[in-house]
């Protein structure tokens, strides 16, 4: 069994009459990537900074690598890193003199952990280059450096690919990974851009309203991202009833616009097809689809709301 590096018990945030968290509950295992999935104002942030230390709860708390009280927090905080809000850097430096300078106001006495992140985030060859002459995709790695020069345990990252595009969400993704397995570090990750997170995550908490909505494992989600068949009929009623008393199909749902999506019955489409055709109804669309994880998150915040 893995070790728990992070649970929130019945954790609770309240600013003023606004209830930002309400008895949040869930789990971080070592070696897990864990997606923090959620709207915007739906409690995510306030979570990641009451880890951080940033913010008190209102009542219920965190564990943190087995520790819960004040000091043992943060001795347990000293085993991680957070990336919260946006990765300060002096613009008018190299990115070699920003983390000498971090590495002394950290007490790191090694001076050849500079060169060891560096190479992890792909910035060696920087050379003198001033910051501000940098990427967005640039300033996040050497962010994520900055980072790792304490050699943490566990990372936090409030929306690291925020504002990226599309070859710095690549180099960040391949560089979390890389973060997970050969370094052995533990992420939590919130972003807004969930096809990223489906290519990244071995687990997932949905957040909504300061709730959690769902807690699941990547295998997990891919069960409920199930295949289905999208189907629209010129008499959408009509095919409903055939679909379920006629040919005895159970798994089913109907959208807003009347159309049918089907997640049974993969291998027997042609007798799906006729069915409808015999009952007296014509198909106008009929494909075959997979719920993603975009579609998943819209259902259980609609759920929600």
């Amino acid at each position: 069994m893995s070790e728990i590096v992070m649970e929130a018990k019945q954790l609770t945030k309240q600013y003023g009459k606004q209830l930002a968290l309400d008895s949040v509950d869930f789990k971080i295992r070592e070696g897990s990537i864990v997606g923090l999935i959620g709207p915007n104002g739906a409690g995510k942030t306030t979570i990641m900074k009451i880890m951080g230390g940033l913010v008190f709860p209102s009542s219920g708390g965190i564990e943190m690598f087995g520790e819960s009280s004040e000091k043992g927090l943060n001795h347990s905080r000293s085993r991680s890193s957070f990336i919260i809000e946006t990765p300060y850097a002096k613009g008018g430096m190299s990115a070699r003199e920003n983390l000498e300078k971090q590495r002394r106001q950290k007490g790191i006495p090694d001076k050849k952990r500079i060169d060891e992140v560096l190479d992890i985030v792909k910035l060696s060859d920087t050379g003198k280059k001033e910051v501000k002459k940098f990427s967005l995709g640039m300033k996040q790695r050497l962010g994520i450096a900055n980072a790792l020069l304490g050699k943490p345990e566990f990372m936090v990252l409030d929306e690291p690919i925020n504002g990226l595009d599309p070859e710095g969400i690549v180099e960040i993704r391949e560089l979390l990974k890389s973060l997970n397995k050969e370094e052995k570090v533990t992420i939590l990750i919130s972003s807004h851009i969930l096809s990223e997170l489906s290519q990244l995550c071995t687990d997932y908490i949905f957040i909504n309203h300061g709730r959690i909505t769902d807690v699941l494992t990547a295998s997990e989600l891919s069960q409920e991202c199930s295949e289905y068949y999208h189907i629209d009929t010129d008499d959408n009623e009509l095919a409903g009833a055939i679909l379920t008393k006629d040919l005895g199909i159970r798994k089913l749902e109907v959208l807003e616009d009347g159309s049918i999506r089907i997640y049974e019955g993969f291998d027997d489409i042609r007798r799906i097809s006729k069915g409808l055709y015999e009952g007296g109804v014509i198909p106008t669309l009929l494909s075959r689809n997979e719920v993603n994880l975009e579609d998943y998150y819209m259902k259980k915040v609609q759920a929600d709301d």
